[in-house]
């Protein structure tokens, strides 16, 4: 079984979107809104993200978050871990060909980083298109 939620697949697009103010915070209910994504729901995958280094938050009234690293150093494979655990594990346990394809996939989300995702999609809404 291959477990990766979409809450993972929020809080990639959440970071990609991150990743486009810079060093300045995004508040969470602001960057919510721009993704479509409940607030309470993002905010809690953000504490989750925090906690596994990925992100560091501000406070005050220009509070919010920022990226913890430059978004080309942090991967898919990071953040999707620090929020469902190891890809595939089961896979791995079975072997054979279960392992090599969930291989495969780590192999792509390693390296695959945060600003690779908001070049996509970046270039995606040029052509009218949606990455993710």
């Amino acid at each position: 079984m291959i477990s990766v939620t979409s809450k993972s697949r929020y809080a990639v697009v959440a970071m990609a979107e991150l990743s486009r103010s810079g060093e300045k915070p995004m508040p969470v209910k602001e960057l919510a809104e721009r993704r479509g994504i409940p607030d309470q729901f993002l905010e809690q995958l953000f504490s989750i993200l925090r906690r596994s280094g990925l992100l560091t938050s501000h406070r005050g009234s220009k509070g919010g978050y920022t990226l913890a690293r430059s978004a080309e150093d942090i991967s898919v494979l990071e953040v999707v871990q620090a929020l469902d655990g190891k890809v595939g594990q089961e896979a791995d346990e079975a072997g054979g060909i279960w392992a090599e394809g969930i291989e495969s996939l780590r192999a792509v989300f390693s390296e695959t980083s945060i600003a690779d995702i908001a070049r996509r999609e970046a270039e995606d809404a040029a052509a009218g298109t949606y990455f993710i």
